[in-house]
């Protein structure tokens, strides 16, 4: 199984040498992800948003050396995240769930757009408010976009409103049973 990451057009200058063509033949069991990247102090991060359920996983100061390993930076982050939000699992199940990573351009999934630039815009404010990288808590910075309320559903009922971090959960639930 193969997860993919459909990359912003800035991310995907810096990781050109990833970048499939071939579109993935068996999907991870979570789907499709997007990641954009962002800065704090000159340091690259990246904001990986599930289109599934919007749940963000951020992975910080990222450098060329670490590409060859980037598969498992973002499951140990993600595991981490899941943790942290208080959804238990074990680091096999994340495995199983995510299986390979592979990188695609864009997509242009303008949905996910907008909840990463919205998530990246309350990024902003704490990055003024930590001024480093280093002072600034990710896991808990990532709990605080994972715990903001999103639209997810056709009509505008107050019923189609939920938490990223709730429909990540019951996917795992759900996935696992």
């Amino acid at each position: 199984m193969q997860t993919p990451i459909h990359t912003s057009i800035k991310l995907e200058k810096f990781i050109k040498k990833l970048i499939q063509t071939k579109p993935t033949e068996k999907l991870g069991l979570l789907g499709k992800w997007n990641a954009t990247v962002f800065h704090v102090n000159r340091k690259k991060c990246w904001l990986v948003a599930n289109a599934k359920t919007q749940y963000s996983v951020i992975l910080t100061d990222i450098k060329a050396k670490d590409l060859s390993n980037i598969s498992e930076i973002f499951k140990n982050a993600f595991y981490t995240q899941l943790i942290y939000d208080g959804i238990i699992i074990d680091f096999e199940n994340v495995n199983m769930l995510i299986g390979e990573i592979s990188f695609f351009r864009t997509d242009n999934d303008r949905k996910t757009t907008g909840f990463q630039n919205d998530r990246l815009s309350h990024l902003e404010y704490w990055k003024d408010e930590f001024n480093t990288l280093e002072a600034m808590p990710i896991k808990d910075l990532t709990n605080r976009i994972n715990n903001i309320p999103i639209h997810i559903g056709e009509s505008k009922k107050m019923a189609d409103f939920t938490y990223a971090k709730s429909e990540m959960k019951q996917c795992i639930e759900f996935i696992l049973m």
